[in-house]
């Protein structure tokens, strides 16, 4: 791929774990030596945890451009502070209030010059890529169901599994599992989970309703960890189910996302398949933070969906392994309830 020029540097907060490696590994190969990885032990030294240490560290380096967020803090202030003085900002979180939280920056981060996308990586990111194409092939969608399937075989940092633990803790609403036709994986029964896509497009497409539903490449497991999802309700448990399944990697590492979009009876769907869900999240976050650098995306906060520029990532992501789908077949997810 072609070296790409443009001025200031990266700095890759969490740029030593399973995303960001990959993230400073890639945006390195794209804009040579302006690259930093950053953390608690190694590299430039950073804690989230810590704004007023977080914004000497800026202003020490100087020549920040652009700051990629492969943790995620506890609260916005990370985010005002690189915002507010005219550093981009690609965020890989996904969690809801948090998201809403840096939303509210808009008119600062404008203001200041900063472009920060928010829902960057596969579940939310590419679904959300993938949910904007079905809801304009339908002319505006009163319906949108997305479906992941994770690889449950993959290896996951401690943060990953304490969320996805957490994520079952939470109250599955009123939404019922459906079985779900997945390209290269047969149909799926793929249960309800909080992923952020859902409540981000209720607001960025304007979609009334729109439902996110998991499944493992591993039915078995799928299986017990739905079972057993009461559990995780309790502070001890969690604990412990985040040491098993920190152990347990039953399956393989291929993932697989799917967006549905209904319009009365006009039905719409796109798939992508791939493998390694962590490295082709940080793939999408190189993407991202290349667009920004190289002043392809207007300033303000935006949602991945909500940026033309980044509507061709998935076939961008190709060339690593990432098969697009669609528009799919009228095989339509049972995405009504199931009693």
């Amino acid at each position: 791929m072609t070296t790409v020029n443009s001025g200031g540097r990266a700095l890759v907060v969490g740029g030593h774990g399973a995303v960001g490696a990959t993230v400073t590994a890639t945006l390195d190969e794209w804009f040579p030596g302006r690259v930093l990885a950053a953390g608690r032990s190694r590299g430039v030294r950073v804690d989230v945890t810590d704004p007023d240490a977080f914004g000497r560290t800026l202003d020490d380096l100087g020549d920040v451009t652009a700051v990629v967020l492969c943790v995620e803090p506890p609260d916005t202030r990370i985010a005002r502070l690189c915002l507010t003085r005219g550093i981009h900002l690609v965020d890989i979180g996904a969690t809801p209030h948090l998201l809403d939280g840096v939303a509210a920056l808009h008119g600062s981060a404008a203001e200041a010059g900063a472009t920060a996308v928010l829902s960057v990586g596969v579940a939310p990111g590419l679904t959300n890529l993938l949910a904007a194409r079905a809801d304009k092939a339908v002319g505006g969608a009163d319906r949108i169901d997305l479906t992941v399937l994770l690889g449950s075989g993959e290896r996951h940092g401690e943060d990953a599994v304490r969320w996805t633990v957490e994520g079952l803790a939470r109250p599955a609403g009123t939404a019922r599992a459906a079985r779900v036709p997945i390209p290269g994986h047969g149909t799926r029964t793929a249960r309800p989970f909080p992923f952020s896509d859902q409540h981000t497009l209720r607001g960025t497409l304007g979609v009334p309703e729109v439902t996110t539903r998991m499944c493992l490449d591993s039915t078995a497991l799928t299986s017990v960890v739905f079972a057993i999802r009461r559990l995780a309700r309790h502070p001890r448990m969690r604990d412990l189910m985040t040491g098993a399944f920190r152990r347990v990697h039953i399956g393989g590492e291929d993932f697989a996302v799917r967006a549905d979009a209904r319009r009365g009876d006009r039905h719409a769907a796109y798939a992508l398949t791939g493998r390694a869900q962590s490295r082709v999240t940080a793939l999408v976050a190189a993407h991202t933070t290349r667009a920004v650098l190289t002043g392809a995306l207007p300033p303000g906060v935006h949602h991945i969906e909500e940026l033309p520029a980044l509507a061709g990532i998935p076939e961008a992501l190709a060339a690593d392994g990432v098969t697009a789908h669609g528009p799919l077949a009228d095989e339509p997810a049972d995405g009504g309830p199931r009693r």
